[in-house]
């Protein structure tokens, strides 16, 4: 079997990352580089005049000439108010982002010496600069989709199928380029599989002029709307249908999600904070093609990324719309 160049690609090793980030200082300087590649500029004023100084804790802080703003280097991004030092959040960005399968806020606990509530935010803010990462960058060209669900019918339960109130429906898409290899995907939950559902989720999904390719599900036909072809195969289900070539990206994908899912989470609340998990998933295999850069391609999402206090993490997913 011929190597594959994405998987024995070089990463970055933990030791070198723990060389260039174990302190305080190296992650704050890492940062500031990050979020201010130009220089820093006021969030208020836009005023590149300035001067540090520090507060009663000794943080640094700048401070506009201009309109006498101060913030500190966390201030709106995903760090504000975090009481974890900023090695700690370092390590979880490597973590996170280098786990093929992902990494369970129990195993971060463990990793990071933090406890199970703050490991679970951490995980959570993390997961969430990822969906919002992606969520605006449509899919185009090629792309196959399918429908898909989190869940299963529960011992005893009496209504399985699509209908079940235990599952998580969501839209599988891959682009794939002129040779039908994968680029990019999403993994977006919806409320259903019905005509508004679907017409909805390609108007934030899709690109115009994107050419879909699905199976018979009738809603499918509903990306058309957007301005998006639409090649659909009735292939009436089962295993062969599963094989066939027009769907190979997109049931490999899924395959591998569910498995990965189910190797590292146990008892997620899919239909709370399913999206996240999902987005996880596809932020990772998006930008598999240079692992090296992928710790520090999170710091600068995570770094332009608003605050998300708990009582927004909590929320079940709020951003799309067709969740209603």
């Amino acid at each position: 079997m011929p190597i594959n160049p994405i998987q024995f690609q070089a990463s970055l090793s933990l030791p070198e990352f723990m060389r260039l980030y174990t302190s305080q200082q190296q992650c704050e300087d890492a940062l500031v580089v990050t979020r201010w590649p130009q220089g820093w500029r006021c969030p208020r004023c836009e005023g590149a005049h300035h001067w540090c100084t520090r507060d009663g804790h000794g943080r640094r802080l700048w401070q506009c000439a201009v309109c006498d703003y101060q913030c500190s280097v966390t201030a709106g991004t995903i760090f504000e108010h975090t009481r974890l030092p900023l090695p700690k959040w370092f390590l979880a960005l490597y973590l996170i982002s280098q786990s093929k399968n992902g990494i369970s806020a129990l195993a971060l606990r463990r990793q990071l010496g933090v406890s199970y509530k703050a490991a679970w935010l951490l995980k959570h803010k993390v997961l969430e600069v990822m969906r919002m990462r992606d969520e605006s960058r449509p899919l185009c060209g090629r792309v196959e989709i399918d429908d898909a669900y989190l869940g299963g019918e529960r011992t005893g339960h009496a209504h399985g199928g699509r209908g079940a109130l235990n599952k998580t429906a969501f839209v599988a898409a891959v682009q794939t380029d002129e040779r039908q290899r994968p680029q990019r995907m999403r993994l977006t939950p919806v409320v259903g599989f019905t005509n508004e559902a679907i017409e909805q989720w390609a108007g934030k999904a899709l690109a115009a002029g994107a050419q879909v390719i699905s199976d018979g599900t009738a809603c499918f036909a509903r990306v058309s709307q957007v301005g998006a072809s639409h090649e659909r195969h009735v292939t009436g289900g089962g295993r062969q249908a599963a094989q066939l070539p027009a769907f190979k990206w997109v049931n490999t994908m899924l395959g591998n999600v569910k498995m990965a899912l189910a190797a590292t989470y146990h008892g997620i609340k899919h239909s709370k904070y399913g999206a996240r998990y999902l987005a996880e998933f596809a932020y990772r295999f998006n930008r598999r093609h240079d692992l090296a850069a992928l710790p520090m391609r999170l710091l600068r999402a995570a770094a332009t990324t608003k605050p998300q206090p708990m009582r927004i993490i909590r929320t079940p997913e709020r951003v799309p719309a067709i969740w209603g």
